[in-house]
């Protein structure tokens, strides 16, 4: 019995630092994450022959634990907020600490 328990303490441990905030961020093509501590960035080019245009912009969304995540971090309204009427590039960063804080940003590029 006592090997028992000490597994499920195991297991209960590994679900509790495998970064819940940062599962807030699923699905959103965000970079990829860890349980302890994850700064990541990715990108998509929209044409890769174009530059990457004189205007940028920058919108994020914040979790804690995966139960509150506000924000928008959306490239409509990124580049809008930024005057960017035609998007030439997107960058997307990841930033989770034990799961329990984590953002995710977008940044466009445009004219």
């Amino acid at each position: 019995m006592n090997l028992l328990r000490k597994l499920s303490v195991v297991a209960v441990l590994s679900l509790g630092l495998s970064g819940c905030a940062g599962v807030a961020f699923i699905g959103t093509g965000a970079p990829g994450s860890s349980g302890l501590y994850a700064q990541t960035t990715s990108n998509s080019f929209i044409n890769e022959q174009t530059k990457l245009g004189s205007k940028s912009g920058e919108s994020c969304i914040t979790s804690i634990l995966g139960l509150v995540t506000t924000g928008d971090a959306g490239v409509n309204e990124t580049a809008k907020k930024a005057g960017i009427s035609r998007v030439t590039h997107i960058d997307q960063k990841l930033t989770n600490i034990i799961g329990v804080y984590a953002t995710y940003c977008v940044v466009v590029y445009g004219d």
